[in-house]
């Protein structure tokens, strides 16, 4: 199965570097660029994109806006976004999570590490390291912060529903875990991990495990440790 990538820069360079190195490989393929948010969210619908590589800043629409939009349509719900970012942990990283991103990704990585992460978010993982989770994000989601009016008080409610067994995976889902090094913590097989994260995501609402991570963080069910 090929790849659809679409990808979402004011930049026309990095839109060209990102062309060759996608376009070279052979599970995947660009569909679409575009220069601002709107432009991205009408051509991932035209164009039936698989994973978005949306540029965090540029003019009109911008890479946040347009991945709120894209989560929130229901003919929308199998694209995956990767933010771009100059930086590693910032505000609108985090809000960039909140809004539906499955992850991000700095503009210095490497061209294997990007087309690394375009296949981890097209299989719906979530791009975040047990070193992000674990820091300046998880500290970042664990606030609560009105203004961003992202605040759900039936998001506990919803965890009432998870079996306690869902609850553990949900836990080291949070910690930026695999499925592989879950089940060896849980003393588990890896495809009984897998079921249980689909089914968290299923009662929780989740487009896939950065979701998750989210809503550990928020609710309050895992908390960042203070260092």
């Amino acid at each position: 199965m090929t790849i659809r990538v679409l990808l979402a820069d004011d930049q026309a360079l990095l839109r060209s570097a990102f062309r060759v190195l996608v376009d070279s490989e052979p599970d995947m393929e660009v569909v679409g660029e575009a220069s601002d948010g709107a432009e991205a969210v009408r051509l991932a619908k035209e164009q039936r994109a698989d994973v978005v590589l949306m540029d965090i800043r540029m003019p009109g629409t911008d890479g946040l806006a347009a991945t709120r939009m894209i989560s929130a349509d229901p003919d929308l719900a199998d694209v995956r976004v990767v933010i771009l970012t100059t930086f590693e942990v910032d505000d609108y990283v985090v809000q960039s999570l909140r809004a539906g991103a499955s992850g991000f990704l700095g503009k210095g990585s490497e061209p294997e590490e990007l087309l690394n992460a375009i296949r981890i978010a097209a299989g719906g993982q979530a791009l975040l390291s047990p070193a992000a989770t674990t820091g300046l994000i998880a500290r970042f989601l664990a606030t609560d912060d009105p203004a961003d009016g992202d605040s759900d008080p039936a998001r506990g409610e919803r965890l009432d529903s998870l079996t306690v067994r869902e609850r553990e995976v949900l836990v080291q889902v949070a910690g930026g875990h695999s499925n592989d090094e879950i089940a060896e913590r849980l003393e588990v097989s890896p495809l009984t991990v897998k079921t249980h994260v689909n089914r968290a995501m299923a009662k929780l609402g989740a487009r896939d495990r950065a979701q998750l991570v989210v809503t550990a963080y928020e609710s309050g069910l895992v908390r960042p440790r203070v260092e």
